[in-house]
């Protein structure tokens, strides 16, 4: 069978073949989904983990304190062991709110675990469709490689819905996202310069100073090393990429730094950029590196910034 001929028999399956579904990386530009405006209706969904009442009620204050009002999935109510519903459930809800004419952004209401599981069956067509801003860290970084990557749309990682509060990331937040200008500047967060006196985790370190520019790309480094290799995964070539977790063992954050190191070379990305590892601690008093001596040995051979 010739090139033409496979590509007329892909057409008249829909992109699918035995195995699933064929995946090619659009060649298009990105799309950026419109500003928000005060008074705008956010719709909140619960993509990952479980939620309750509690974690819902105060994703409402936070956002309505923010000056926007909430509209929830249908199923954001919804269980299945420690997820936030099935697989069904949480996709019909993502596609049911880019679709909504209402709302006019998804936040997260939080993260957890699961939502890799959602990105075979997501329509990324829709999705460029319909671009809208959406919202979340941890786990919802899945979500946010798949739709860069699968439909070309930027989303921003940021606090989830349920975050506590504070003047930075609230300032940076609407900054950000409903007054967009041509250039921009965030500085590091005075609570953080003030935490870096005691804990050395927050203190600033540069291994290889330099001046770089691209797109951003990463978000939760455990998300990001379990996408490695598939169709979802980070392509970081030319691009910054960022990469952060809590609670993890230096053995672990060693390992996952490994993969992705060995699927793309961290040279090959624009710059290297890393944020709070908390709680980085070995486990049951084991013998192991510590987090600074795991960071050292990955970043200082680095010829990018």
């Amino acid at each position: 069978m010739n090139r033409r001929a496979f590509h007329r028999l892909l057409l008249a399956t829909g992109g699918w073949l035995a195995g699933g579904p064929v995946l090619a990386a659009p060649a298009r530009p990105l799309v950026r989904p419109p500003r928000l405006r005060p008074g705008d209706t956010v719709g909140l969904i619960a993509p990952s983990g479980v939620t309750n009442d509690s974690e819902i009620e105060r994703a409402t204050r936070n956002v309505e304190a923010l000056g926007f009002k909430t509209k929830f999935a249908a199923n954001v109510r919804a269980a299945r062991g420690g997820y936030a519903g099935t697989v069904e459930q949480r996709v019909a809800d993502l596609h049911a709110m880019f679709l909504d004419r209402e709302a006019k952004a998804l936040f997260a209401i939080r993260g957890g675990s699961g939502a890799n599981a959602l990105l075979p069956h997501m329509r990324y067509d829709l999705i460029r469709a319909h671009p809208k801003i959406l919202t979340g860290y941890s786990d919802i970084t899945a979500l946010h490689l798949a739709i860069h990557r699968r439909a070309g749309v930027v989303t921003f990682h940021c606090p989830v819905a349920t975050s506590r509060p504070n003047d930075y990331w609230q300032y940076h937040f609407l900054s950000i996202l409903t007054e967009p200008q041509p250039t921009y500047t965030m500085h590091l967060s005075i609570e953080n310069e003030r935490r870096a006196e005691t804990e050395p985790q927050f203190a600033r370190r540069t291994w290889r100073h330099g001046i770089a520019e691209g797109a951003l790309i990463g978000g939760n480094l455990s998300v990001v090393a379990a996408l490695s290799g598939t169709p979802y995964a980070a392509q970081i070539r030319g691009k910054i990429l960022f990469l952060e977790d809590v609670r993890e063992a230096p053995y672990r954050i060693d390992r996952m730094l490994t993969q992705l190191n060995q699927a793309e070379p961290f040279n090959r990305a624009a710059a290297l950029m890393l944020g709070v590892f908390q709680r980085a601690e070995p486990t049951d008093n084991e013998r192991s590196l510590t987090l600074a001596e795991v960071i050292d040995d990955h970043l200082a051979p680095l010829k990018v910034p």
